[in-house]
């Protein structure tokens, strides 16, 4: 016995593993840390996989040694260039877990997730920042996400990173006062910016904590500070950059269509974020539709599997609800309030 589909949501900080039947039975789970190959190289990503592949064929009663799915849907964060998908395409055929495999980018699983929308683009903001879109006619739109080396700015580790930045240049004269500048020592149980500075240098605070400043960042920006208040402002334009360009590849932008917000700074829904990027948006594309997902895109990857195989509706709509029961999450993408 195989099961249908084996879907793999493969972000930079976790890693979740579903084991699907065509009737849409929820029969293995598993979750792990990030698998991106771009941060931890290809063969600790492949162990990643392997490891949580046979956490979740366990579960279903079936060997992880043979093949556990007819198709094998692996949505995956560093799937970013044509090369990068082709390679990681083979290594997962080669391993032979399914009978066939499409790999892509984590961002579709989250678009499939948030919305059944036939005309929807998804923009991810988490450790880092992407967008991508599909239509009707079948076009698709997406970016590199490659990080500032093909002009991307935003997500959780920029924005920690400007928290920072900013603080340090209030407290020791160079830049604006703020009130970072005392919100950030106060986070990490320091004294002084500059303790907070010499910390990450030295190794006593480890770089990936810097992501913390975020809802740091937010919550001075919320309470009226306009020096953190301007970041929020560039990080709303930067998501609306992303959607509406995405949008104008699909043709539409006059068009009614929803657009999916996720990741963990967009899911938080902080107000001031949120209502600018909602305000900004319908300016440039008024029919647009605003749904903010805290789904974990797992579920938008194995619906994705589900629909390459043909599954049915009812099979479609178990499936959606198993996995919403198993990780805890909503059961619909709220609209912007």
């Amino acid at each position: 016995m195989t099961a249908a589909v084996l879907a793999v949501d493969g972000g930079n900080s976790k890693t979740d593993v579903a084991l699907v039947g065509i009737d849409g039975a929820l029969l293995g789970l598993s979750r792990g840390p990030g698998s991106c190959h771009q941060s931890i190289g290809v063969e600790e990503t492949m162990r990643v996989l392997a490891e949580l592949v046979a956490g979740a064929a366990a579960e279903a009663g079936l060997d992880p040694a043979g093949p556990v799915a007819r198709h094998g849907a692996f949505y995956l964060a560093g799937a970013d260039l044509p090369v990068e998908i082709a390679m990681l395409e083979k290594r997962l055929t080669d391993i032979g877990w399914t009978t066939d495999v499409v790999v892509d980018n984590d961002t579709f699983a989250l678009l499939r997730a948030g919305t059944e929308s036939p005309d929807r683009v998804a923009v991810v903001c988490g450790a880092g920042i992407n967008c991508v879109g599909v239509s009707a006619s079948g076009g698709v739109a997406r970016f590199p996400s490659l990080g500032r080396v093909s002009g991307d700015w935003g997500g959780g580790g920029q924005l920690g990173s400007e928290a920072l930045w900013l603080a340090v240049r209030a407290e020791d004269g160079r830049g604006r006062p703020t009130v970072l500048s005392r919100a950030v020592p106060d986070h990490f149980g320091l004294a002084t910016v500059a303790e907070v500075s010499a910390a990450f240098h030295l190794g006593d605070l480890p770089a990936a904590r810097v992501h913390e400043l975020t809802p740091v960042l937010l919550r001075c920006a919320g309470a009226g500070d306009e020096v953190s208040g301007a970041v929020v402002e560039r990080m709303a334009e930067e998501v609306v950059l992303l959607a509406t360009v995405a949008l104008g590849r699909l043709n539409l932008l006059d068009r009614s269509a929803e657009l999916v917000l996720g990741g963990g700074v967009l899911a938080a829904r902080d107000p001031l974020l949120l209502g600018s990027v909602e305000a900004k948006l319908h300016e440039r594309a008024p029919q647009v539709e605003i749904r903010v997902v805290d789904r974990p895109p797992v579920v938008g990857a194995a619906l994705l599997g589900m629909d390459a195989l043909g599954a049915s509706p009812a099979a479609v709509a178990r499936l959606r609800e198993a996995l919403l029961d198993r990780t805890g999450a909503s059961r619909s993408a709220g609209s912007v309030e």
